[in-house]
């Protein structure tokens, strides 16, 4: 049972709300902890005005949220889609980096036709659009042939859900791959083909400098934007980030660079760090922190307590101007082997691991206004007068109510209804896990 109920009429208000006031556009009233009261007009499936508490038509059908907490929809900006799901035929042995990658390729390899990844990727889908988000990236694994499949299916899957979740996605191979002249005008073509950004995965190799400048020369000639995986490592002396840094300048790019892990920053020293977060900065890059994933495959080793947290300078990147958010990463896959693309999960989440409390008045803008703004929808992830009623709803009033359960009893509006939170069972999944390959 849901904590309240929402009128059944095209006009209707959600009387005595509370609002993350970093999320919200147009109104202005005295906040604490960042946290603003107002009452929401809906009117047509969109919001027609934002007013102060007590102040909307009482004429109009209401619901009294009784200083309920009201979000707008989720953004989560950096996930494997075509990953989720396979624990249950492909698990990592040991919880390590080298486990992942290793049953990741073994399952990819032996299971991921066209069939295969578009069941778990519309599982996924499911599982988001009912925790509340509007907007994902995705990553998809481009390992020739893979790439052709897997676009394919996204492009597919991004038609269906057009209007329900946004959908995004980059392409994830290693650079070492650019050395193969023909796989990579291939990757290419199936980007721009399938409206995609440019991705890989950054580490020390042998001419890193030029295959970075080779990938910028190609996103710029194709119109790209580029996502990178960089520095996923507690290995101090791995730290690619400037070398990205530094190839965006030298090449004069313009389109938009995100960067995700970004691990091995926060092991610098601190006048190379520092030195670091200025560059990154300066060339305009926008950063990605994924605390779970990282925290699960990081600093693990048998029988030892882990010492490390595995994320990166996320204070130190966003009191420099970055553009910093969080994000789910992998969803029950070698990678790791939880989550449910949650997003109240993620941030409170990151709240801990990360520190984003004390004070936590801006911190719902990691999983709404800046990813957004990362993924170049500045419409999605705000309350604003006009654009349509895509919230959730919590009966949590405060940052403690919100931040210790996990809001189980939310009501989803999308264009203002209330949507059927009812989650996929993962029996659904059983027709294609062969669990005798785990």
């Amino acid at each position: 049972m849901s904590f309240c109920d929402l009128p059944k009429a095209p006009h209707y208000v959600l009387a005595n709300a509370t609002l993350p006031a970093i999320t919200v556009e147009g109104f202005s009233a005295p906040s604490q902890e960042g946290l603003v009261s107002a009452d929401l007009v809906i009117s047509d499936g969109r919001i027609d005005a934002i007013l102060a508490p007590g102040t909307a038509p009482a004429a109009l059908p209401r619901a009294d949220l009784r200083q309920g907490m009201v979000w707008p929809c989720f953004v989560d900006m950096h996930t494997h889609l075509d990953k989720g799901h396979i624990w249950d035929r492909r698990r990592n042995p040991d919880g390590t980096f080298t486990g992942a990658l290793e049953n990741v390729g073994a399952d990819r390899m032996a299971n991921w036709n066209a069939e295969d990844v578009r069941a778990r990727m519309e599982f996924s889908l499911k599982t988001a659009y009912a925790h509340g988000t509007k907007l994902i990236r995705t990553h998809l694994d481009s390992i020739a042939p893979q790439h052709r499949i897997s676009f394919e299916v996204f492009s597919e899957l991004r038609a269906a859900w057009a209007g329900r979740i946004e959908l995004q996605a980059a392409a994830l191979f290693g650079f070492d791959q650019l050395n193969d002249a023909a796989f990579f005008k291939d990757l290419l073509e199936v980007i721009v083909a399938h409206g995609g950004i440019l991705g890989g995965v950054t580490y020390p190799m042998p001419e890193l400098e030029q295959k970075l400048d080779m990938l910028f020369r190609a996103a710029s000639d194709k119109g790209l934007d580029i996502d990178l995986h960089v520095d996923e490592t507690q290995d101090r002396d791995v730290l690619t980030l400037k070398l990205i840094a530094d190839a965006k300048i030298r090449n004069g790019f313009e389109g938009a660079v995100t960067v995700g892990h970004c691990c091995s920053l926060a092991r610098q020293d601190e006048d190379v760090a520092k030195r670091t977060v200025e560059l990154v900065a300066k060339a305009g890059l926008s950063v990605v922190s994924l605390p779970m994933c990282n925290m699960y495959l990081q600093d693990r080793q048998s029988g030892r307590t882990p010492r490390q947290r595995g994320v990166t300078l996320f204070h130190e990147l966003a009191a420099a101007g970055v553009p910093t958010a969080v994000s789910s990463d992998n969803t029950r896959d070698p990678f790791y082997a939880y989550g449910d693309l949650d997003g109240v999960e993620v941030f409170r989440e990151a709240v801990r691991i990360l520190h984003l409390d004390h004070p936590l008045d801006d911190a719902a803008r990691v999983m709404t206004v800046t990813p957004a703004d990362i993924l170049g929808r500045p419409d999605i992830g705000r309350i604003k007068a006009g654009a349509p009623a895509d919230l959730v709803l919590f009966s949590a009033r405060r940052w403690s109510e919100f931040l210790s359960r996990p809001q189980a009893d939310r009501i989803v509006v999308r264009n203002g209804m209330g949507i059927d939170r009812r989650l996929p069972d993962y029996r659904d999944l059983d027709p294609i896990l062969d669990r005798s390959n785990g």
